[in-house]
């Protein structure tokens, strides 16, 4: 059973993981953890696409088998996620024999519905898409776009899905639902798409010319359309798990919406007589000098370089900060270490050092119970009352860059409160009444910084869970209600220090 099911697209291992990969799996990661946290069963499903042409020609220029390609740099891909701390709870291949036999039974029921019939396919083929192409998809001056890179023009004999059958029924689907897709302009965008009649969807290649894929169930001289085989991965591995299914969001990019997403998917699964997932969720591109960073443009950066220099937090921090979802993000080192110097290593993390070494030069080490509250308390107080469910409720929408920014201004006032309170000339006065204004500054820091923590959970869950135990209150109980305000830190003792975001090194001073 599952309350709540996410999926990110598979990632085709035609190449090693890079930015963009590690962006979706951490936004993905980031939903999946906000409802756990809320108490919800999260069923979290990433995993590799492993068959068709590319793969094939890569391994053969390797000279290795495609299953022994396949099963290297699907290792990388599972090997980045701990690293980068995602909480998937499954990892599917699309060579697994649970993922075969699924692909087999859609397709054998979609051919005894007649809804598979065999024709001649004459057109366009992108390799490096591994799509069909239609003269409507070449540029204005008849070049094809970039994005498909060689196109050959090829006849052959091939088996078709009636894709345009069910072009009326998907129309009026996505009219009655028209949230399907986040953000909504994308939703309009495949609307746009389907005001052109579709055509059948060809769904097999001949082995003679592609060996690497799932043979047809009822023609074993053709292999399944990597396409079609890949988007069955969502269901295949749910379909023995009863009540996971459907999925309550896809994760994918821009670049696959359509038509794979938001017009085969969904008719295959209609035609097939399956339920459809609750919604899709099309993030951006993350761009460098206004180009795609990509592995075919040479500017990939790989992810695994930053966590190695900064630590996983850093990187998701920046990542979920900084792209607005659904819109295309900027990314460079410069903007990485901006981001990363003013607001994890001065705001949080200094603040972090500031409630230690405070609480162990003035209180022995444990936070004291909070007193009688003044103005500057009342004033922090009320500003996480009115953070904390706009917080939330951005998350809910997706507006994480939003919410981290709302929450980051509180951070900034924790900061302010400090310097208005200003603990170190409390601490040099012998009057009671400083006294107890000290510890009520105190108790304040404290719990304004434990609940900052707490919230940041979903998106930097290893530094939370730091500051929790340096705070000497570890996480306990509903998150909600960790949340809220209260005095669960009177009486906790703290460390003496925690360097959680260090600040970088110049490069004329790092190691060789």
């Amino acid at each position: 059973m599952a309350d709540f099911y996410i999926t990110t697209a598979i990632d085709y291992v035609n190449g090693s993981p890079h930015i963009g990969h590690a962006y979706e799996k951490v936004l993905t990661d980031v939903i999946a953890r906000f409802h756990r946290l809320k108490g919800e069963r999260v069923h979290f499903l990433t995993g590799t696409d492993e068959h068709g042409q590319k793969v094939q020609q890569t391994a053969r220029k390797r000279g290795v088998a495609p299953s022994v390609f396949a099963d290297e740099v699907s290792a990388e891909f599972r090997a980045m996620l701990p690293r980068l701390e995602i909480s998937n709870d499954d990892f599917i291949r699309t060579t697994e024999e649970r993922h075969k036999r699924v692909v087999r039974e859609i397709l054998q029921r979609l051919f005894d519905k007649g809804d598979i019939y065999k024709g001649e396919y004459r057109g366009f083929y992108s390799t490096r898409q591994e799509q069909f192409l239609q003269s409507k998809d070449r540029n204005p001056d008849g070049s094809w776009p970039e994005i498909y890179g060689e196109v050959a023009e090829i006849v052959e004999p091939n088996y078709f899905f009636k894709l345009r059958s069910y072009q009326e029924w998907l129309v009026g689907f996505l009219t009655a639902n028209d949230r399907y897709i986040f953000p909504h302009f994308r939703q309009k965008q495949v609307m746009e798409f389907l005001k052109e009649p579709l055509n059948d969807l060809c769904i097999s290649r001949p082995r003679e010319r592609l060996e690497w894929g799932i043979p047809l169930p009822f023609d074993d001289g053709y292999v399944t359309y990597v396409w079609f085989d890949a988007l069955v991965n969502y269901y295949s591995a749910v379909a023995d798990r009863p009540g996971v299914w459907p999925a309550s969001w896809h994760v994918i990019g821009k670049d696959i919406l359509v038509p794979p997403h938001a017009v085969y998917w969904p008719i295959m699964l209609h035609a097939a007589g399956l339920e459809l997932p609750r919604g899709i969720l099309v993030h951006g591109w993350w761009l460098t000098s206004g180009a795609k960073m990509s592995k075919s443009s040479g500017n990939a950066q790989n992810p695994l370089d930053l966590v190695d220099e900064f630590g996983p937090d850093a990187l998701r921090y920046f990542l979920i900060r900084e792209m607005n979802v659904g819109q295309d993000g900027d990314f460079s080192r410069e903007l990485f270490l901006t981001r990363y110097s003013s607001d994890l290593a001065n705001d949080l993390g200094n603040l972090v050092n500031r409630a230690l070494n405070m609480t162990n030069r003035f209180a022995g080490g444990l936070v004291p119970a909070a007193g009688p509250a003044g103005a500057p308390e009342d004033e922090l107080r009320a500003l996480w009352e009115a953070t904390r469910p706009e917080y939330l409720a951005l998350f809910e929408q997706f507006q994480f860059h939003t919410g981290l920014e709302r929450l980051f201004a509180f951070i900034r006032a924790i900061n302010a409160y400090i310097e208005r309170r200003a603990p170190w000339k409390l601490g040099k006065s012998a009057d009671p009444a400083d006294k107890a204004l000290l510890a009520t500054a105190l108790a304040t820091i404290g719990e304004a910084l434990r609940l900052a923590s707490a919230a940041l959970r979903p998106v930097t869950p290893a530094s939370s869970e730091k500051i929790g135990a340096v705070l000497g209150c570890p996480p306990q109980g509903a998150w909600l209600d960790e949340l809220a305000w209260g005095p669960r830190l009177a009486g906790s003792r703290v460390a003496v220090s925690l360097v959680l975001f260090p600040r970088p090194l110049p490069a004329a001073e790092k190691a060789p």
